[in-house]
């Protein structure tokens, strides 16, 4: 039994390291813009079973069940990396090109191998062609282009892109129309850093959309979606996987004097 404690305080001593990786990852991209916090997940592992609950009473003429089964946990493991895809707050930029999402949707973005990817940080700007771009440079999809000359920028709610050329000043053409992706479960998604996020199986299927129709967000000008982040709970949560870390630490440093006690004794 005492192997038996050991080993289930080492898998303790293991997910909380898993626990505080996720933690630094999460304290690290606490400004990253549009940034989603995740959040291990555990569930205990096997059980060893000394007596199964419902047998007869021993040694006795009685019909009566034993009412609780005899089982020993060996442990803990991580089953899951969950990310938490809530709303961040927004931050006003007074950059005409930079787009906050309030509500469920994604961007879609060209990536370098031509496929979509997907990603909620709206900081973007124009490439030397004027298409509108992410910081990597990914263009928006579908596709905008801005003319040459330009007065002033105007992107309502509902993600179209008016532009003002002054011919005469103070008219406003549509160039474009932005159109989001929704996904049945966004968890599912794969990131692959950058802000950035691949579709998966888990996620299903992107169903696409304008902003602000049903179940679609809208789009807010000159505004950056922030991390989700609070870095006060952050903190809370790695000292309490700290703490989570030292006791059962202790357990194996009691079972190993145990252990100890129990080899001399026999000697």
């Amino acid at each position: 039994m005492l192997a038996v404690s050991l080993n289930t305080a080492a898998t303790g001593m293991q997910v909380q390291t898993t626990n505080v990786d996720v933690i630094a990852n999460n304290i690290a991209n606490s400004n990253t813009t549009a940034f989603k916090r995740s959040q291990a997940q555990f569930a205990d592992l096997l059980y060893m079973t000394e007596r199964m609950a419902g047998v007869p009473f021993q040694g006795t003429a009685s019909t009566g069940q034993v009412p609780e089964s005899g089982q020993a946990g060996l442990g803990v493991q991580t089953v899951a990396i969950q990310t938490l895809n809530t709303q961040g707050p927004l931050t006003q930029t007074d950059n005409m090109y930079n787009l906050a999402l309030q509500g469920r949707g994604w961007f879609q973005v060209q990536g370098p191998n031509g496929q979509t990817l997907y990603t909620r940080a709206g900081n973007f700007s124009l490439n030397s062609s004027g298409q509108l771009v992410t910081m990597l440079g990914y263009p928006l999809t579908p596709s905008i282009t801005f003319p040459t000359t330009i007065l002033d920028v105007q992107i309502n709610t509902t993600g179209a892109v008016y532009v003002d050329q002054g011919t005469p000043p103070g008219t406003y053409t549509q160039i474009g129309q932005i159109q989001l992706a929704v996904f049945p479960n966004d968890p599912g998604m794969q990131a692959i850093g950058n802000n950035l996020y691949e579709s998966t199986t888990a996620s299903g299927a992107a169903q696409t959309g304008n902003p602000g129709s049903p179940g679609f967000a809208t789009t807010i000008q000159k505004y950056l979606e922030q991390s989700n982040v609070d870095p006060v709970s952050e903190i809370t949560n790695l000292i309490t996987a700290q703490r989570n870390y030292e006791l059962n630490s202790k357990v194996i440093t009691a079972a190993d004097e145990m252990y100890q006690t129990i080899t001399k004794g026999t000697l």
